[in-house]
């Protein structure tokens, strides 16, 4: 597909990728693409994300009781679950066959590690094997759904913006040359890349609202009292769209986080992860792998919208996440043979 140059929907490869990441640091190893194991993973991973948040899911939150006498997608997300827990509980009992808690490699081991720190302290303890699956079944949740889809607007916004994916390109080429292989560490010296990177996440904040926080105490804010043990739900497109504090807030804009040498400037309203003590647990992961596949992406590709597409849709769906509509790119070899 890449070497002549056809259109493609990139997210399979995206997401497959980005759950490898997951894989490796929670399993220890990573998955063939063609894996069936794997591949029945990512499946169930999107049946159960795009269930979640529709009008099924939340009656079913809300009565369960009666849900689960109904027919519905709900039953076969629940049967989908169900797989899912005893797939990850195998690789935690391989795990505990390989015996690996005196030289830990990943996730998995760590955390057998600690149960069994915990079992000599706290014989009550919360560290169990039905919590780690749990964990585990979160950090897929978390860790692949979110970057997968910045990764997906990624590559649109650059398509549809040809001008900046060039900037990005000659900056890695200019700065790390053709065979330097690329450090997150780099993204200091690529000012312009690491702007890009950012504004891709501000302007299409990948989640349809900001996760629930409960008030630890009576709160006024701006004349409102929130009683301690509100819900909040934070609106951060206020923040991250708010006209008064970005130049653009709408459009597509890198100098957003660039001053008038070209360094660039790290903005307090830049709210993408959160902020504060509940800031999001897998930032420092996703900033790493944002940074490492955009990078070397672009290095190697120039992607376009396939010929007679002027330019590719950039209206966001509707979901748990805020997806792009499904797109067609090309993918055209910076260094290809004639």
């Amino acid at each position: 597909i890449v070497k002549h140059g056809q259109p493609f929907d990139p997210l399979r490869f995206i997401t497959n990728s980005v759950s490898n990441v997951t894989c490796a640091l929670v399993f220890g190893h990573r998955f063939n693409f063609e894996d069936e194991s794997f591949q029945k993973l990512i499946e169930m991973l999107d049946l159960i994300l795009k269930f979640t948040g529709t009008i099924i899911h939340l009656l079913y939150e809300g009565f369960p009781w009666l849900m689960k006498h109904l027919p519905g997608p709900h039953k076969q997300v629940i049967a989908n679950a169900k797989i899912l827990r005893s797939f990850l509980k195998k690789e935690i009992q391989e795990h505990k066959e390989h015996n690996l808690l005196h030289d830990p490699h990943d996730f998995i081991d760590f955390y057998l590690l600690q149960m069994e720190k915990e079992k000599k302290k706290i014989p009550n303890s919360t560290y169990d094997e039905e919590n780690l699956t749990f964990c585990i079944f979160d950090l897929f949740i978390a860790g692949t759904d979110t970057t997968a889809t910045a990764l997906y607007w990624a590559l649109l916004l650059l398509a549809n913006n040809p001008h900046i994916q060039e900037k990005v390109h000659k900056e890695i080429e200019d700065v790390l040359g053709s065979s330097h292989a690329i450090h997150y560490q780099d993204h200091k010296k690529l000012p312009y890349t690491n702007a890009v990177i950012h504004e891709v996440l501000r302007s299409n904040y990948v989640i349809s609202a900001g996760l629930p926080r409960q008030c630890a105490k009576d709160v006024t804010m701006c004349g409102f009292l929130i009683p301690k043990g509100t819900m909040v739900f934070p609106d951060l497109r206020s923040v991250l769209l708010d006209p008064e504090r970005w130049e653009t807030p709408e459009e597509f804009n890198p100098n957003h986080f660039l001053d008038k040498e070209g360094h660039f400037v790290p903005r307090e309203e830049f709210l993408t992860f959160g902020e504060g003590a509940r800031v999001c647990l897998g930032e420092q992961l996703a900033r790493v792998e944002l940074f490492l596949f955009i990078t070397n992406l672009l290095r190697m590709f120039h992607f376009q919208p396939p010929d007679g597409v002027k330019k590719l849709n950039q209206e966001p769906t509707s979901g748990l996440t805020t997806k792009p509509h499904p797109y067609k790119i090309c993918a055209i070899p910076y260094h290809s043979s004639p």
